[in-house]
């Protein structure tokens, strides 16, 4: 076992067998809370099994070595506490809360989920049916249709093209055989990242995710990725749905968390459509009445991420919508944001940040996290130096190599995308 030192209150071990271990001593609430960390989320699915993590998360509470779906829930509430699995872009997750005198008996539950599932077929045909009607659903969105249309238009045969959900045609083909196979593969010692914080000290949690977890063994064999190179080539791709509203989606190929360029756009992304005060909102909503909603995001990526602006619009609107939209990020790239305005939305990224990490359910979140896309816990603090390092120069830069020609997704009556498009 290795142990490295950090700061005070976060500890950072690595367990003979290849679990890393981090534990944030918070003894102010007597909760224990702990995030189970796979590295393996859909990004490891092949397209032709694209749902298979998320399913995977549905059924993994559903009956594990000598319990039943039941005898789970009546072991997790009978004591208060709560457990649940869920799968992302990048990794797979098991969360659990609970006092700290009960967190014993939760995290071997944990560990006997994670590591024996037995996938019960009925909880599988379940959970697929479950799956289809979200995806049917989805399909009846327009802010959904034009989000999955644009990902899949950016990504290509990247993993990251497909919707968690996968389509009705990879999910219905999903079989207990798949989940098995796909925890066979990924669920290991080596693969996972267990992050506890709360009332227990770490020497008291290293100890315990030893006893619980000590006797896995690592399998040591190589697990391969599909990632596969992106070429851009900015497009425009539309549904006509007969909306009250049209959906505009501007997306742009941005770099993932580990680039330099990072925190640049993490700050241009909380400018340009974070909350009441950014500028879209100000200037597209409040000043030119075009917008039912508008926003901007740039979700923190493993691979190449996607800087997306999207606004709601009236369906005689989308025209010059489009145009506006397009014209404020263009702004980025032709003028330097003033002092006032890069300090703001600094203040903004770097409060709501703060804010973030109130509970311990938070704080085993935010440094599992971080460990498991390999910035280390360290990168807490990192974040908030490179935030305060961005200027106006470099935001500019930022916006110049990523922001420039975008991919377009509109969703809307016939008429009126038609007309944004001129068609």
């Amino acid at each position: 076992m290795t142990i490295t030192p950090r700061k005070s209150h976060v500890h950072r071990t690595v367990l003979n067998n290849g679990i890393v271990v981090i534990v944030t001593e918070n003894p102010v609430a007597d909760i224990v809370a702990a995030r189970l960390f796979i590295r393996a989320g859909s990004f490891c699915e092949q397209p032709e099994k694209a749902g298979l993590s998320h399913l995977l998360s549905a059924v993994m509470t559903k009956g594990c070595d000598g319990l039943s779906s039941m005898e789970i829930a009546e072991a997790v509430e009978s004591v208060g506490a709560s457990l649940s699995a869920d799968s992302t872009t990048d990794y797979f997750l098991v969360s659990l809360k609970t006092v700290t005198a009960d967190f014993v008996e939760i995290l071997a539950l944990a560990a006997r989920i994670l590591r024996f599932p037995t996938f019960p077929e009925l909880e599988v045909e379940l959970e697929r049916r479950l799956a289809l009607q979200d995806i049917r659903s989805q399909k009846e969105q327009p802010f959904s249709v034009a989000f999955e249309q644009l990902r899949q238009a950016m990504y290509q045969n990247h993993p990251y093209a497909m919707s968690a959900l996968g389509d009705e045609v990879t999910m219905s083909s999903l079989t207990r055989a798949d989940l098995v196979e796909f925890h066979n593969t990924y669920f290991r010692p080596n693969n996972l990242v267990i992050s506890i914080a709360g009332r227990i000290t770490s020497e008291n949690a290293i100890a315990l995710v030893e006893k619980i977890f000590g006797d896995w063994k690592d399998t040591h064999q190589t697990i391969s990725t599909n990632l596969y190179d992106i070429e851009i080539a900015p497009q425009s791709v539309f549904t006509h749905q007969n909306t009250q509203q049209s959906i505009l989606m501007l997306g742009y190929l941005a770099p993932s968390v580990h680039s330099s360029d990072y925190a640049a756009l993490k700050l241009l992304s909380t400018y340009l459509g974070n909350g009441l005060s950014s500028r879209l909102f100000v200037e597209l909503r409040e000043k030119r009445g075009l917008a039912y909603e508008v926003s901007a995001l740039y979700p923190t990526r493993l691979s190449n991420a996607a800087f997306v602006v999207y606004m709601g619009t009236a369906p005689e609107n989308t025209k010059i919508a489009l145009t506006e939209l397009q014209n404020e990020v263009a702004l980025l790239r032709t003028v330097q944001l003033e002092e006032t305005s890069l300090q703001a939305a600094k203040n903004k990224i770097l409060g709501q940040y703060a804010l973030g990490k109130q509970t311990n359910a938070q704080l085993a979140q935010l440094y599992g996290w971080y460990e498991t896309l390999g910035l280390g816990i360290e990168f807490d603090s990192e974040f908030q130096d490179l935030i305060t390092a961005v200027t106006s120069k470099s935001a500019q830069s930022a916006a110049c190599t990523y922001l420039r020609e975008p991919y377009i997704s509109l969703v809307g009556q016939k008429e009126a995308i038609d007309n944004a498009l001129n068609k």
